[in-house]
């Protein structure tokens, strides 16, 4: 039984895993999985089905409730509602004149994601490193992907939030990266900075939808294939971080739907090509600010 301080943390893991969903190119499953609460998040949405729809009528709403777990769930995204809700001005605003910096503290967050969901495999074989290679590719593949020019049609919102959801809850993988490569990801944040209800409807819609078909599928390779499972995930993180190298040199550029010049297509480089102030040392601190808050979160974590 979780007391109120439990929801609390637990609002406050839902607050961190927003935070790092409105950055294209973090997860927020990162999150989810460094704070230990990976596993029962996908059974948990795993568990909103017929037999709990059916659990109203036969049992009550006390027991469809605590068959969904309810508390867990309601305590998590009231925390990345509020999060997505406070951070994504506090997020535009940091990509646009930070950006080296927190793309530095993102790699960092993401060096010492991999350590600690890479321990979490129990038995080291062939199938694990293939799995861990497997998933590097995937992931390096989707981050060297162009993006895309798309319509704000409600009906590829809904699409997008079904195939954006997905990449959420997998570690490695940013939610809002697709977003980007979908042509969405300015829509989706400027209908939130703005609140357009009918967008964000439709959004939430397709999210629901993809969350409750691919979180069972990932419940099920965790009880079926647990350390192939893991050694996937690890290789997402691993190949999500040519996404957040912080140096880069764009290639082409496009304008945007406030008619300001973005960059389109970029490309990794040293910091010594780049053109510019690299702030090397801050971006070293931040590195190491990032590495060493989840190493502490983790350790946390374990004593508890």
């Amino acid at each position: 039984m979780r007391s109120i301080k439990d929801y609390i943390i637990l609002a406050l893991k839902g607050v961190a895993m927003g935070a790092a969903d409105v950055v294209p190119g973090v997860s927020g499953g990162t999150i989810a999985f460094i704070s230990g609460i990976y596993e029962e998040l996908l059974e948990t949405i795993s568990s909103i089905n017929l037999t709990a729809l059916k659990k109203i009528k036969t049992e009550g709403i006390t027991s469809f409730w605590q068959h969904i777990n309810g508390n867990f769930i309601t305590a998590l995204f009231l925390g990345i509602l509020i999060s997505i809700a406070s951070f994504a001005k506090l997020i535009t605003y940091l990509l646009e004149f930070h950006s080296i910096l927190l793309w530095s503290f993102f790699f960092g967050l993401i060096i010492a994601s991999i350590y600690l969901v890479g321990k979490k495999i129990k038995q080291w074989n062939v199938k694990e490193v293939i799995g861990i290679l497997i998933g590097t590719i995937i992931a390096y593949y989707v981050t060297i992907l162009p993006p895309m020019q798309n319509p704000n049609a409600l009906w590829f919102i809904f699409l997008s939030g079904a195939i954006a959801i997905c990449a959420m809850i997998l570690p490695g993988i940013s939610g809002s990266f697709i977003l980007l490569l979908l042509g969405s990801y300015e829509t989706i944040l400027g209908a939130i900075k703005d609140f357009k209800l009918a967008t964000i409807a439709v959004f939430a819609i397709g999210c629901l939808t993809g969350l409750l078909s691919f979180s069972k599928l990932l419940n099920w390779m965790f009880k079926k294939y647990h350390d192939i499972t893991i050694a996937l995930l690890t290789g997402f993180l691993v190949g999500s971080l040519n996404k957040i190298w912080p140096w880069k040199f764009t290639l082409s550029t496009r304008i945007n739907s406030h008619g300001e010049t973005v960059p389109f297509i970029q490309e990794n480089i040293l910091p010594t090509h780049f053109e510019g102030d690299p702030k090397l040392v801050l971006s070293i601190v931040m590195l190491f600010v990032g590495l060493g808050l989840i190493l502490i979160l983790e350790k946390i974590a374990v004593k508890k």
